[in-house]
């Protein structure tokens, strides 16, 4: 992939960038300091597409630059909320011999066998992995046959097989797909009726004003006169 330098960093210069058909984009690593970059949208928009994650791996070559073709990892990639084109992307350069950490997505194949004929509903609890390589040996996806499940087994992270030079991170008894039990007719009655439930209101009694005054006893005209002075 080839970048260009950028000098627009404010945000009127990145939004006219964009309108120009560039992404915004900064590359870092280990070695050197962090330099501002544009990329060619329609390129970068095409890489990412043909990928399965990404964590892309490329070989960039930077305009003007004497240090000639550098590998970089996609590190992040900053997408619209909406229109989801890309907005901006963080690109770490890494040598060939250095380990880096990234997290990987998980994937399955096949029909768990609890599915199937049990009944069962297959639950995918972890959907990326946080793994360690070489760049040469970053895996795009890990690929889980989940065809031998029975109902109420699961996968964890330590009966994973790693590809090779990749080693897997994290607590090894963490659950990444297990195979549920079906919901008996009592459960799905339960649950039925829960989400179906509705909550009465409470009844708040308007409470006396203690600091109204009391009525009076009889009326302005039935006061008895004043008795006269001696």
């Amino acid at each position: 992939m080839t970048a260009y330098p950028r000098t627009a960093t404010r945000r009127g210069g990145v939004k006219q960038l964009r309108a120009s058909g560039r992404v915004p984009a900064v590359i870092y690593g280990r070695l050197n300091a962090p330099e501002n970059l544009e990329l060619i949208s329609r390129d970068l928009e095409t890489l990412i597409h043909g990928a399965v994650s990404e964590n892309i791996l490329v070989d960039l070559t930077v305009v003007g630059d004497s240090k000639g073709q550098r590998l970089a990892l996609l590190q992040e990639v900053q997408h619209h909320p909406l229109v989801r084109n890309v907005l901006h992307v963080d690109l770490h350069e890494v040598a060939e011999n250095e380990t880096v950490t990234v997290f990987v997505p998980v994937e399955t194949t096949g029909e768990p066998v609890g599915v199937k004929s049990g009944g069962g509903t297959l639950e995918h609890v972890l959907f990326r992995i946080k793994v360690r390589s070489l760049p040469k040996n970053l895996p795009e996806a890990l690929v889980l046959d989940v065809s031998h499940l029975a109902v109420g087994t699961s996968i964890h992270l330590g009966d994973i097989q790693a590809p090779a030079g990749v080693e897997i991170l994290g607590e090894r008894k963490l659950t990444v797909v297990a195979v549920a039990a079906p919901l008996t007719e009592a459960a799905e009655t339960a649950a039925t009726d829960a989400a179906g439930a509705t909550v009465q209101p409470e009844m708040i009694k308007e409470k006396k004003d203690a600091a109204a005054p009391a009525p009076a006893d009889k009326k302005a005209g039935d006061k008895k006169p004043a008795a006269k002075k001696k």
